[in-house]
């Protein structure tokens, strides 16, 4: 990523009041499971943060989305078209994704919703298993005006109990909405 642009995504943060860090080695692939996820803002903190150190995260957005011209736009942010008909449709897609890139991060929001929703989607653990990368543990959070990739979580195998250790690592994150996030 040019080194100007890197500037202005940190200069905006600054400006804004937020900060980024990022607590784990780097990773050439993985996925980054993301909470609270209450605000459209979200994904631009996202972006300005990741770009800000000129890294780039991909993510996952309804094919819907996808409709010319507007699918430019999306491949071009790193957007990976879904189709939600079908889970293994999506898990197949995304870890196909995978086996086509050297270096890939895709980011993914479990609750599928910027809504009040405590039924948080399994599908990223699937794909980490699946495309054998690691869950990374990130956060943006209102309260302390920081986005962050914390922490690498150690998939089990076991779905119910790794989503309930990841929704108990959540838990204290303040999202935009705080009415709007539920673990």
């Amino acid at each position: 990523m040019h080194v100007a642009a890197m500037n202005l995504a940190k200069w905006i943060l600054d400006l804004a009041g937020w900060k980024f860090s990022s607590n784990i080695p780097p990773t050439p692939k993985c996925v980054i499971c993301v909470a609270p996820h209450t605000s459209n803002w979200d994904f631009v903190l996202g972006e300005l943060a990741t770009r800000s150190v000129g890294m780039k995260a991909s993510f996952l957005m309804k094919s819907t989305w996808f409709f010319f011209p507007m699918g430019y736009l999306m491949r071009g942010l790193g957007g990976i078209p879904v189709d939600r008909s079908g889970h293994a449709h999506v898990t197949d897609g995304v870890v196909a994704e995978f086996n086509r890139h050297e270096r890939l991060w895709v980011a993914v929001t479990p609750e599928g919703t910027r809504s009040h929703n405590t039924h948080w989607h399994t599908g990223f653990l699937r794909i980490a298993q699946a495309a054998n990368v690691p869950v990374v543990l990130g956060y943006i959070d209102y309260g302390t005006r920081e986005v962050c990739i914390d922490r690498i979580f150690d998939v089990t195998g076991d779905i119910e109990a790794d989503m309930q250790a990841i929704k108990r690592y959540y838990q204290g994150h303040i999202g935009r909405h705080p009415e709007n996030f539920a673990v």
